[in-house]
């Protein structure tokens, strides 16, 4: 970016009315599953030895060149038959999530302490349970009805997700599902720390679910934003995307062991239906609000996960802001070379391997890249590095501009 339209996109930051410092709050329990595995140490093993998830494409109806972060064995595991009116692809890759980590056990203690209808159910997804509504229009019957055993209306609403995953939990509280493309299951983080300092709750699980489907597989396609070999963030030479799957869970508590959510930043942009504003200041002003409610200076941040999506104007625009506002120690890379990119998702399973790699002390690698975009200042890192301080951001930005980043630490902000 020239001087001169950088100082001006600084001047209109520095124009924002910074929030001011919010509470931090304990993850006490959080699991993962996607294309590099079930469970959080499957994630930690893959990461340590950089070994990717994504396998050429093997799941669309119709043939596709491309890469796929995919989970395995959804297709025979129906849910158990007391949640037969949730079966679907979407909902059984959030029930084999929840069975991971203890998670459900770490909620039913949650719910002995609040109450059930005191703790939230905040969860992202983009397409919900899309791939049952699509199969069905694929069986039409002969006077246009949906077949007999898709005649099931939850499965094909949008919250879905948010109806099978609070009556599997076993709550009864507040329960909304967010839609707001990418940021969508980064966004339930910043919900739930609004809901408990409002006293709406006293505990939230939050999380994403996406799995693949033929319309966000051909969508992307047609956009020519899919990559017809493995996603390469910030490469010079990057083709596209490579589309996954993924679910994951977190407890926020107000009280805890941690490690913490230390704040978050929001911004929506608007500047064009699926094109970051071209000068990132929806980006800018999400970091900068997420650093204003941590109480973090930009120095103090260890690890960037970037969002970097691998398509061509995304990655350029992040990366500069980036370059911008962070010091050259810094170490910042797209995890989407090993999962894939989980759409609705991708910001809880961002978020779980943000988690993972304070836990760890390690930040893991740009993987798929081989040369950097010039875009790209020193804090790419393309192998594993440690992490020098065990503060990091993740980065998460939608379609429209609707965009969230969030700040996890080791130990609660001061």
């Amino acid at each position: 970016m020239p001087a001169e339209a950088r100082a001006i996109v600084g001047s209109r930051v520095r124009q924002h009315l910074k929030p001011g410092r919010t509470p931090s709050l304990a993850v006490n329990a959080f699991t993962v599953s996607s294309a590099l595995g079930t469970g959080c140490a499957a994630h930690r093993e893959a990461i340590r030895v950089r070994r990717s998830g994504l396998r050429r494409n093997d799941f669309t109806t119709e043939p596709l060149t491309t890469w796929i972060g995919r989970v395995s064995g959804l297709e025979s595991e129906p849910l158990p038959p007391r949640f037969q009116e949730w079966d679907c692809r979407n909902n059984r890759l959030a029930w084999l999530a929840l069975q991971q980590d203890d998670f459900i056990d770490a909620v039913k203690r949650a719910r002995d302490r609040y109450g059930a209808d005191r703790i939230a159910v905040l969860l992202g997804t983009s397409t919900s349970s899309i791939g049952a509504t699509e199969e069905a229009y694929r069986r039409l019957g002969p006077a246009g009805e949906f077949p007999a055993d898709l005649q099931r209306p939850i499965i094909h609403t949008a919250h879905s997700l948010g109806a099978f995953v609070q009556k599997a939990l076993g709550l009864t509280g507040f329960s909304a599902t967010i839609t707001t493309a990418c940021s969508s299951s980064a966004k339930v983080f910043a919900q739930a720390e609004r809901f408990l300092r409002s006293g709406v709750a006293d505990a939230a699980v939050v999380g994403g679910v996406d799995s693949l489907c033929n319309s966000v597989l051909f969508g992307f396609n047609s956009l020519e934003l899919i990559s017809d070999e493995p996603c390469r963030p910030f490469d010079i030479d990057r083709r596209g995307i490579s589309i996954g799957e993924a679910g994951g869970f977190a407890l926020l508590e107000r009280d805890g062991p941690g490690p913490w959510l230390l704040g978050y930043g929001e911004s929506s942009d608007a500047h064009h239906m699926s094109s970051p504003h071209p000068d990132g200041i929806g980006a800018r002003l999400a970091i900068e609000d997420a650093l204003a409610r941590s109480g973090l200076d930009a120095d103090e941040v260890g690890y960037i996960n970037l969002h970097g999506t691998a398509s061509a104007r995304n990655d350029e625009v992040e990366a500069r802001v980036i370059a911008d506002l962070f010091p050259a120690t810094t170490r910042a890379s797209s995890t989407k070379g090993w999962s894939g990119h989980a759409l609705g998702a991708a910001g809880f399973l961002e978020a779980a391997v943000t988690l993972l790699a304070i836990e760890a002390g390690v930040v893991p690698g740009n993987l798929n890249a081989a040369r950097l975009d010039p875009a790209c200042g020193p804090q790419l890192c393309l192998d594993n590095a440690p992490l020098a301080r065990p503060v990091a951001l993740s980065q998460s930005f939608g379609f429209g501009g609707s965009n969230c980043v969030l700040a996890f630490g080791a130990e609660r902000a001061a």
